[in-house]
């Protein structure tokens, strides 16, 4: 296997084109690399608009009040439940 002779970069954009347009196979092999553990890496989010009839939102937050949670987590907590079944 050849070495790769990386550059230095002047910005970020040539760096992204530059490891864009290059084939790391010829670099390396699945052996070079070791498996990496991010604990502290959040899953991003994203904002969305969700229209409920108030009556149902007054219940997700009494119910979000009883368990002493906020009740968007309530409701994150609903979805997932939802999705995983």
């Amino acid at each position: 296997m050849k070495k790769i002779k990386i550059p230095k970069f002047k910005n970020e954009k040539i760096e992204r084109a530059f490891w864009l347009k290059s084939d790391l196979s010829k670099h390396f092999k699945s052996s070079d690399f070791e498996r990496a553990s991010f604990p502290n890496l959040k899953p991003s989010s994203q904002p969305i608009s969700l229209r409920l009839p108030s009556h149902l939102l007054n219940r997700v937050k009494e119910h979000a009040n009883e368990l002493d949670m906020p009740y968007q987590s309530l409701i994150k907590q609903y979805i997932a439940n939802g999705v995983a079944d």
